[in-house]
């Protein structure tokens, strides 16, 4: 049987175009994922747990940026993208004075672990303060979703959260 010499350049041009989207959906979702884990924890928290300085504009800059890719395709207004987009703000703003406590408890526990004798109470006791510390941003956050959740229609819900499942469902 003969190639047909004009099917395969439209075979190998699909296969080229497919791979170019899927290293983009992947290098996107890497960013989004980053930044979902960077913003679990405050403005400022990278994927090791390391802190690292963000000032507001640029963190600001980035909250916009994420909240247009995330609202892009249900048909957000304007004037949504906007409102959604502070209160993301308000809670990175209001995260981000939880910056140096987290640092501190990173700090302590890393001096507990390095010293001659393991002192299980002292590190403990500072789980304790780490689990705390993570609840209040875990419920700012949540906060701050179900404020953006109020200023989109029921419709646009429905559309972020089927397009969550899909994320989900591929893993």
């Amino acid at each position: 049987m003969k190639d047909n010499p004009q099917v395969a350049p439209t075979f190998s041009r699909r296969w080229t175009v497919a791979g170019i989207a899927a290293a983009a959906v992947a290098i996107a979702g890497a960013t989004l994922a980053w930044h979902g884990h960077a913003h679990a924890f405050g403005p400022g928290h990278d994927r090791q747990g390391d802190w690292e300085q963000i000032d507001a504009e640029t963190m600001g800059k980035r909250i916009e940026a994420m909240t247009a890719f995330r609202l892009a395709d249900i048909d957000a207004t304007p004037e949504q993208k906007s409102r959604i987009a502070a209160i993301m703000k308000g809670a990175a703003n209001d995260l981000a004075s939880l910056r140096e406590q987290g640092l501190e408890l990173r700090r302590r526990s890393a001096e507990l672990l390095a010293a001659p004798t393991v002192d299980r109470a002292q590190l403990e006791a500072l789980r304790v303060q780490q689990m705390q510390l993570r609840d209040t941003v875990s419920r700012r956050m949540l906060q701050a979703r179900a404020d953006a959740a109020e200023v989109l229609t029921p419709e646009q819900r429905a559309k972020l959260a089927e397009r969550r499942m899909r994320r989900q469902e591929r893993g």
